[in-house]
């Protein structure tokens, strides 16, 4: 009997060290990201209870981006899909249709007031769109295969245009926004993963409390920066949250779709407008030409500032890699270039 009862008692240890090998060996929750800064939100949230990736990646132009049958095959794997929302991702239901994804999704931006664009919906959305920009995904991603993209059509063989509505989809400038963000994502890791649903909240207190302490350093920081001579000239309009929040003026050259081509006229009213206002920067952007940024510069004599992060992040250990480096890094070209 005794024997007996040392073998029951080893048996029920051994069970319980192996039950607890299973959990701690239990696979990481697959979640998938419309694009790099949502991406980043996951990973800071989701920890090591995730496998993050991303579909548009680190310096792509999530605006002129055309998905691959990579990227099909990576969401089909997926156990949760999160996106920015706001007509941002015009691409993404074709996307979804090929992968045949029908799980669970986060909009990051449930629950925001957005702001209107002036003027309404993108005047520039039936350009044609120039496809020839890299894909450089992560490596998560399966991209051995290289390729050249056509512009899409549809069954009737009209070729998708990249339109966006008449609300403005870059609600992550705004740090405060952005909590909004922090709490969605999480609530949609909670609900597809119970089991971690404490381990998502703690970090993602604690990502809020780091948004929250960088958010109040930029407004004391930018307290050196005169109000009227917060005037910037920027590559396309993607900072409008940015600029509500901060009290700084942002003029895009171009509307919401970063492939835009404004006219000569639009580019004449802008030159004599920096003069007039004295504008004293203009910036590129990561995901844009600076071709019309230099034009505008020589022409009005405005210096062009350092590289502005509007749509996706930089590349693994640039500094801007992160989306808190991302709005560090904006912060730090902008005040730069008006301080006085």
């Amino acid at each position: 009997m005794k024997m007996r009862g040392m073998y029951s008692g080893r048996m029920v240890l051994a069970l319980g060290l192996l039950a607890a090998s299973l959990a701690v060996q239990a696979e990481p929750l697959r979640v998938v990201s419309s694009f790099s800064i949502l991406n980043d939100m996951v990973k800071e949230i989701g920890g090591d209870k995730v496998m993050a990736s991303t579909i548009v990646p680190a310096n792509g132009d999530a605006h002129s981006f055309e998905p691959r049958p990579s990227d099909a095959k990576t969401l089909a794997k997926a156990q949760l899909l999160v996106v920015n929302g706001l007509e941002f991702e015009s691409w993404l239901p074709r996307l979804q249709q090929a992968a045949g994804y029908k799980g669970p999704q986060v909009v990051a931006t449930e629950g925001i007031t957005p702001l209107a664009f002036e003027g309404g919906a993108d005047d520039h959305a039936d350009h044609d769109h120039d496809h020839d920009h890299d894909h450089d995904h992560e490596p998560a991603h399966d991209h051995a295969q290289d390729h050249e993209h056509a512009p899409e059509k549809d069954h009737s063989g009209h070729e998708h245009s990249h339109q966006h509505g008449s609300q403005d989809p870059h609600a992550w400038q705004s740090l405060d926004l952005a909590q909004i963000y922090v709490r969605n994502i999480s609530k949609g890791l909670e609900q597809a993963d119970p089991a971690n649903a404490q381990y998502y909240q703690g970090r993602a207190k604690d990502y809020a409390q780091r948004i929250q302490e960088l958010d109040d350093s930029i407004k004391t920081r930018l307290q050196a920066v005169p109000v009227d001579k917060r005037k910037v000239i920027t590559s396309h309009d993607a900072f409008s949250y940015m600029g509500e929040a901060y009290n700084i003026r942002f003029i895009p050259l171009v509307g919401v779709s970063s492939q835009a081509e404004p006219s000569a006229r639009d580019i004449a009213q802008i030159i004599q407008q920096a003069r007039s206002e004295q504008i004293q920067a203009i910036f590129v952007e990561n995901t844009v030409s600076a071709k019309l940024v230099e034009q505008v510069a020589r022409e009005t004599g405005a210096k062009v500032g350092g590289t502005l992060y509007s749509d996706a992040l930089g590349v693994p250990g640039s500094g801007v890699d992160t989306y808190l480096g991302m709005m560090r890094s904006n912060t730090d070209q902008l005040i730069k270039a008006l301080q006085p």
